[in-house]
């Protein structure tokens, strides 16, 4: 499997949306207006020193994701640590033409980060939908359903910010979004993949019957500094 999996935050903001970005070849972070995801180039003493540098006291859950252990220089501590796995589709499954899926735009960020509010599916904010494309199913006018693309680098492009209004679930709206993300995704050349927290096995298990496969379990950690 590709090396850029072993640190997929970083082969994003240091490729196709190192736009996004802040800091240098060392650590970089989105802008954190639109994601709360950072990385550092490895783990040696200088690219620790710059990922601290770039989180400043305050800073509200800065986002760690890689494939070996997570290590923090001196200044910054862990908030919470966690296991997730990463996951390729490797099988394509097309999407049922059943179901209108419509782009969503600037006139429905406000429906879109109170349905991200509710349901969790991840850090989600108003500029979030800067990082790709996102698009939903409408019942009745109201936004029952939504998904999107968040990590984007050299072959690969993440589904992210799958979730569906409590009033809606049960329906297959989630899978049915997932699928038509993953086939824009493949349209375009990338492979899709996806992150899931590892003791989700609901999701897991749904996603593989959408064609994905583990990859990896992969260690994720929320940070602040210490000062």
């Amino acid at each position: 499997m590709t090396p850029l999996f072993q640190k997929t935050v970083w082969s994003a903001l240091s490729s196709r949306q190192s736009h996004l970005s802040i800091g240098n070849g060392l650590a970089r972070r989105f802008d954190p207006e639109i994601s709360p995801f950072a990385a550092s180039k490895d783990n040696s003493p200088e690219a620790l020193s710059a990922l601290a540098d770039l989180i400043a006291p305050g800073d509200d859950r800065v986002y760690l994701m890689q494939a070996a252990e997570i290590a923090l220089p001196g200044a910054l501590e862990a908030e919470m640590t966690t296991f997730g796995v990463l996951m390729t589709q490797n099988h394509p499954i097309s999407p049922s033409s059943e179901l209108e899926i419509t782009p969503l735009g600037t006139s429905d960020v406000a429906e879109m980060v109170a349905l991200a509010d509710l349901t969790k599916p991840g850090p989600f904010t108003k500029r979030t939908p800067e990082l790709g494309p996102f698009w939903g199913i409408r019942v009745d006018g109201r936004l029952a359903a939504m998904a999107g693309t968040r990590l984007d680098f050299d072959g690969f492009t993440e589904v992210s910010g799958v979730c569906t209004h409590p009033d809606f679930r049960g329906r297959g709206l989630a899978s049915e979004l997932s699928l038509f993300v993953a086939d824009q995704i493949c349209q375009r050349g990338d492979t899709p993949i996806l992150h899931a927290f590892a003791n989700n096995t609901a999701a897991i298990t749904l996603y593989e019957k959408l064609g994905f496969e583990l990859w990896r379990q992969i260690n994720v950690a929320v940070v602040k500094r210490t000062d």
